[in-house]
């Protein structure tokens, strides 16, 4: 028996099945079936030759949440709100990210204003009754969204973070008068403070619940058709999982899951390498994400916001997400011209179909991968585990247009291609390291997904690192990092209090509240008990009169104050260069994170049997390393080298979901796991 993960990119979906007896792993990859999603889930189950008996627990990534959201594909969706505050989501903030631009526009609501509905209803920021909740006015609002066509709601009212009796009764109320219609209620999405942010919250989870529930329904009847009867778990965006049945109510804790599955498997490998500060990059067929990894942990936060770029604000959402940098930039990002004639490559992919050039599906312009087989660096012959051969004629036909733009040769073309492609991971990496303060040379950089690999070692010569990461499985690491996550919930409550007027008796209630809370959670599930659940406590703190808050870590079944200040003090030092010691500390929010400990994949050292340099060694081919010049390079059978075996650049190793490219100038060193060190 054994745990089998997908995880459904923009390009490919992948597989990674582990069995604990005897420790075997299968993997399997294949075209995303845009149409249809599930379908690819089950091309790659019957790829892998995994037999249904042989799974006790299955686990699922994927992007169908935010592809809903950024192609705006949705369902028709209405805001309950208290009377008065209909417009929060076109008010939004008063801050601007590009501060000079006079023709800034906001975000524009995903709700439009007629179907943005008012309640009288009011509590005060203590919970106290001001006005009662009007049942009369909710009749209105299903009179409303019965005529509108609604399919989804959402109900945010003032002060339901720390009062949500009226949210409750309200989403009741609607649900069994609006029959088939989703209801959420934003106090079980987050009870953190700031009402614009828990309204856009709510609304996004309102706008995709329809379709989660019904993409999940879907795949799960599918795989029981199949004949996969297990517990299905739904990986999470702050690094854990979830069952289905609650990710369908809470679809936009979903955002970020195979992108998170990754930050969790650079964990992994970052500890069993003995480097516990990395930077992950995940570079896909549409986007690369990039991360940093401190102390073991990936850093989870409550700050996201969805399509924030510097000139725009975004969307925010008070979930808690892996904080993720992502841009459009993978090997299926097609390269353009803009109106002044620069060279663009990306953010618009060609995606799975009709797919880059090379792949003689129809695509015929110029993609990332496109310029990869061109300069030789990868093989023609069987792409993506031997689905299919690449079609090096139609890249070359593809990238004409890029060299007749720039007047170069196809060659020079598709090189330029590649160092643009690479300008933009760079900053995309930098803005995750030096411009938070960090010092990339202390840091490792572990590089996944289909591409991490062929660009991991200029990106990390260049930034500086310590060492290029390359880990088993690169092309399915989302899915493998899936293998080694466990259940996961976040639990948050905003109680504004002056530190001096808070006692140790308080701060054990709250976190006794949310340590009972997080037990009623975990006891859904009969295969865990109590003792399997293990907490992190942190309280947000700031200086009064201050906007932003600092996480500090507390114990959460003997909190000290003093200890606490002292802390925070330091926190705060660390992350603004400045301490206030006179000045006032206020608790803001209180935050509970509860881990369910789970049997997950262990690895076993590299066995060398059959395995050496001269048998990995598969020939030597012309490849174009840029800024390196182009050299007769070896290439290499990655399942074929020794644990051990130190090779000089350039060179190229091989394998089924993934190609690693060393520059000259570079070493390569396997340990004895496998996984392969680039330095240099």
């Amino acid at each position: 028996m054994g745990r089998l993960a997908t995880d459904i990119g923009g390009t490919f979906t992948d597989l990674v099945y582990f069995s604990g007896a005897g420790g075997s792993l299968r993997t399997a990859k294949s075209l995303t079936t845009i149409h249809d999603l599930t379908q690819g889930v089950l091309d790659t189950v019957r790829q892998s030759g995994v037999r249904p008996a042989e799974v006790d627990a299955f686990v699922h990534g994927g992007t169908t949440v935010i592809n809903a959201i950024t192609e705006r594909k949705g369902v028709r969706t209405a805001l309950v709100t208290t009377a008065g505050f209909r417009d929060v989501l076109e008010i939004q903030r008063g801050n601007r990210p590009d501060l000079y631009n006079l023709r800034f526009e906001k975000e524009r609501p995903f709700v439009p204003r007629r179907l943005r509905l008012e309640v009288r209803e009011r509590l005060d920021h203590t919970g106290a009754v001001l006005e009662p909740l009007s049942y009369e006015d909710l009749d209105r609002v299903v009179e409303t969204c019965r005529d509108e066509g609604v399919e989804a709601v959402a109900v945010q009212f003032l002060h339901s973070y720390v009062a949500p009796r009226h949210e409750i009764e309200a989403a009741a109320y609607l649900r069994d008068k609006l029959d088939g219609v989703a209801i959420t209620a934003s106090c079980d999405i987050t009870r953190e403070w700031r009402e614009y942010e828990r309204a856009n919250t709510a609304v996004l989870n309102a706008y995709v619940q329809p379709i989660v529930q019904t993409y999940l329904d879907r795949l799960e009847n599918k795989l029981q058709d199949e004949g996969i009867d297990c517990p299905l778990s739904a990986m999470q965006s702050n690094g854990g999982t979830t069952s289905f049945s609650w990710a369908r109510e809470h679809p936009i804790t979903l955002m970020e899951s195979g992108p998170a599955a990754g930050c969790s498997g650079a964990a992994v490998v970052g500890s069993l390498c003995g480097e516990r500060d990395v930077i992950y990059l995940d570079i896909g067929g549409t986007t690369a994400k990039c991360t940093t990894i401190e102390d073991g942990k990936p850093i989870v936060t409550t700050e996201y916001r969805l399509e924030y770029a510097r000139t725009r604000f975004g969307y925010p959402l008070r979930v808690p997400v892996v904080d993720i940098v992502e841009i459009g930039a993978g090997g299926g990002s097609i390269a353009w011209f803009d109106k002044a004639g620069i060279l663009k490559v990306g953010p618009v992919s060609a995606g799975a179909d009709p797919g880059p050039a090379c792949y003689g599906r129809g695509g015929t312009q110029p993609t990332v991968t496109d310029a990869k087989l061109i300069t030789g660096v990868l093989s023609p012959q069987g792409f993506a585990g031997g689905q299919f051969d690449l079609d090096e004629a139609k890249a070359r036909a593809a990238m004409r247009t890029v060299a007749d733009g720039l007047g170069t040769s196809v060659e020079e073309a598709a090189v330029a291609v590649i160092r643009t492609v690479e300008a933009s991971m760079i900053n995309a990496l930098k803005l995750v390291s030096i411009q938070r303060g960090h010092d990339p040379r202390d840091y490792a950089l572990i590089v996944g997904g289909g591409g991490g690999a062929m660009h991991g070692a200029p990106l990390g010569r260049e930034l500086g690192v310590k060492e290029i990461i390359v880990p088993l499985y690169p092309g399915l690491f989302s899915a493998w990092g899936m293998l080694v996550t466990e259940p996961r919930r976040d639990f948050q409550l905003t109680r504004l209090r002056v530190a001096d007027d808070v006692a140790v008796e308080e701060l054990c209630e709250i976190f006794a509240d949310l340590r009972d809370e997080a037990a009623a959670y975990f006891r859904q599930d009969a295969d865990l008990s109590d003792a399997d659940v293990t907490f992190e406590a942190r309280i947000d703190m700031r200086y009064a009169g201050q906007e932003h808050a600092v996480p500090v870590a507390v114990d959460h079944l003997d909190p000290d104050p003093k200890t606490i200040l002292s802390d925070f003090h330091g926190s705060h030092e660390k992350a603004f260069t400045f301490s206030l010691h006179d000045t006032p500390v206020e608790f803001v929010t209180f935050r509970l994170t509860a881990h369910a400990g789970v049997p997950k994949l262990e690895l076993e050292p590299l066995s060398n049997t059959d395995r050496s340099v001269k048998a990995a060694h598969r020939g030597d081919r012309q490849v174009d390393f840029a800024d390196d010049g182009r050299h007769r390079t070896a290439i290499y059978h990655r399942d074929l080298l020794p644990a051990g075996a130190v090779l000089t650049g350039p060179l190229v190793v091989e394998e089924a979901t993934s190609t690693t490219v060393v520059h000259p100038g570079q070493s390569l060193r396997v340990d004895d796991y496998g996984f392969l060190h680039i330095s240099g």
